[in-house]
């Protein structure tokens, strides 16, 4: 994980002069100008091969503590993992499959949770499956109205 292209030299320098050069302040409204894209898209449009979903991710989670923001980045994540795992957004049915690809879903989206948020995150998770969201929801951003209710800011 730590010998590819992406781990030689000094990343974090050459993610953010890459950023930099898109003309954005901080990978966080690089990251934000793309709310859909996966970590690995992210990666892609800021790389040349060298710079890994896993480190675009580190950033971020780095930016959101500075800036007391680590909720919404939990949101956004779960963002890009819908629109990944379920590009047609949630099942009208969830039957055997569906519940699969949903638990798929659900599953990223925790692993790509700071340690802080995963309580908040399950207790998101469990609520959805409790009462699934329309057919067809697709959240477009961290700011999506229904999830906010499941996972409103707290941020001090």
């Amino acid at each position: 994980m730590t010998d590819g292209p992406s781990w030689r030299g000094n990343w974090p320098a050459r993610l953010s002069e890459r950023v930099r050069e898109l003309g954005y302040t901080s990978l966080t409204a690089f990251a934000e100008s793309r709310p859909t894209a996966s970590l690995v898209e992210l990666a892609e449009a800021l790389g040349q091969g060298d710079i890994a979903g896993v480190q675009v991710f580190r950033v971020l989670v780095e930016e959101a503590e500075r800036a007391h923001q680590v909720t919404r980045l939990v949101r956004s994540q779960f963002v890009r993992e819908l629109s990944e795992g379920l590009p047609n957004g949630w099942p009208p049915v969830l039957d055997d499959e569906a519940r699969m690809d949903v638990a798929l879903v659900l599953g990223s989206w925790f692993g790509f949770t700071p340690v802080t948020h995963q309580a908040r995150v399950r207790q998101a998770n469990a609520e959805l499956f409790a009462h699934p969201p329309p057919a067809g929801w697709r959240p477009l951003g961290p700011d999506d109205a229904l999830l906010l209710t499941l996972l409103p800011d707290e941020e001090a």
